[in-house]
């Protein structure tokens, strides 16, 4: 894990902590880096609910207790699917905030003509927001770590626009 990375994890986490507040991951594209960055924090046990990789419409009904229709439309990489995942893992974990990943993080596109290095990423909470990523590189390892930034930059934003519960 890169040190801006870790930095911010390290930022969100403890703004989570000093909140009392608690987060569920729903990630696809990041394979995990997310919950990685907020897991490497000491005392997440305070904040993190818990998390997996979603990365097929299996794997979303499965874990997330989505249906089918749920997981396909919208479809994947899409601002209104990241919110889907980041509501059913929300919900699904009792978190005081969900945040969902999903994009193609290389080297080639996906099957819907999204190209390599995007995402699209939501958090549901208290706000809920999004943010779509194209990096323009088919480079996987620094789009998952791109995505991973992203991902974390925008709950920190729904935390800074949110007063504690």
């Amino acid at each position: 894990m890169n040190d801006e990375i870790r930095a911010l994890g390290e930022r969100v986490g403890g703004r989570l902590r000093a909140r009392g507040e608690t987060v569920a991951i729903a990630e696809s594209s990041a394979g995990g880096l997310i919950s990685a960055a907020l897991l490497a924090v000491p005392g997440a046990s305070a904040y993190f609910r818990g998390g997996g990789v979603v990365y097929t419409g299996d794997a979303k009904q499965l874990f997330l207790k989505l249906s089918r229709t749920t997981v396909t439309k919208p479809r994947a990489a899409t601002p209104e699917h990241a919110l889907v995942l980041a509501r059913g893992v929300r919900e699904r974990l009792g978190a005081t905030w969900g945040l969902g990943e999903t994009g193609a993080a290389g080297p080639t596109g996906n099957r819907y003509g999204d190209a390599p290095g995007h995402t699209c990423v939501g958090v549901a909470g208290p706000v809920e927001l999004t943010e779509t990523l194209e990096t323009g590189s088919a480079d996987r390892l620094k789009n998952m770590e791109q995505f991973t930034l992203a991902a974390l930059r925008c709950l920190e934003t729904a935390l800074a626009r949110t007063p504690a519960a």
